[in-house]
């Protein structure tokens, strides 16, 4: 699983067992969430691609660096709402895109009810973000929704994955690494993920 990254991270490990406990309030959860995706975001983005600038410190000139892509967070409705401002704390400039899909709870397959891209691309870098990569439905889905707007350079940040949903993601799309706080043992007969942190939706916005 070469293109797949689990964070070795203790502070990420840290903040993922809180958000775990389901005594955790909504609140709390939301915070997690943010601060997590941050740090996930962190690691994704090592090989962005930079160009240099020259500025002026208080004392000399110097030669920097800039970021030399565009980048794109396209967060899954809705639980990839939460972890928008963990990113936007980073990237600011960062552009912010919504592509609405809900599983159907029969099929587990997702249906796509939302999607507002511009018809050109008006980004180099897509940064697709969901907390949880249960049965790869929803991510496959919208990698193929990008891919079709042109974007061609295409990262999964999540917080929690399960082997099945990891799965789906490498075989229909083998080109896009995949940014995980962790790697859990399975999904049970209902598509959650096991041991997981329940809905990451329901408990974000208190519908749980």
């Amino acid at each position: 699983m070469s293109n797949v990254h689990a964070s070795t991270h203790p502070l990420v490990a840290h903040k993922l067992t809180r958000l775990r406990d389901k005594n955790t309030e909504p609140k709390k959860f939301r915070e997690l969430v943010r601060e997590i995706a941050g740090l996930m975001a962190y690691e994704a983005t090592a090989d962005l691609a930079t160009a240099p600038l020259s500025i002026e410190t208080p004392l000399a000139s110097v030669t920097g660096v800039e970021l030399a892509e565009k980048i794109g967070v396209v967060p899954i409705l809705r639980a990839g709402l939460g972890m928008v401002e963990g990113i936007w704390e980073l990237m600011p400039q960062a552009e912010v895109w919504h592509i609405g899909l809900y599983r159907d709870e029969k099929t587990l397959k997702p249906v796509e009810y939302y999607n507002k891209l511009p018809i050109e691309p008006t980004v180099s870098v897509c940064l697709i973000l969901d907390p949880m990569l249960a049965t790869g439905g929803s991510a496959t889905a919208t990698v193929e929704v990008l891919k079709r707007w042109g974007v061609r350079k295409i990262k999964f940040v999540g917080i929690i994955g399960a082997p099945e949903g990891i799965a789906a993601m490498q075989k229909a799309h083998p080109d896009v690494p995949i940014h995980l706080a962790a790697i859990d043992d399975h999904l049970n007969e209902r598509g959650y993920i096991v041991p997981g942190l329940g809905d990451a939706g329901d408990r974000q916005f208190g519908t749980g």
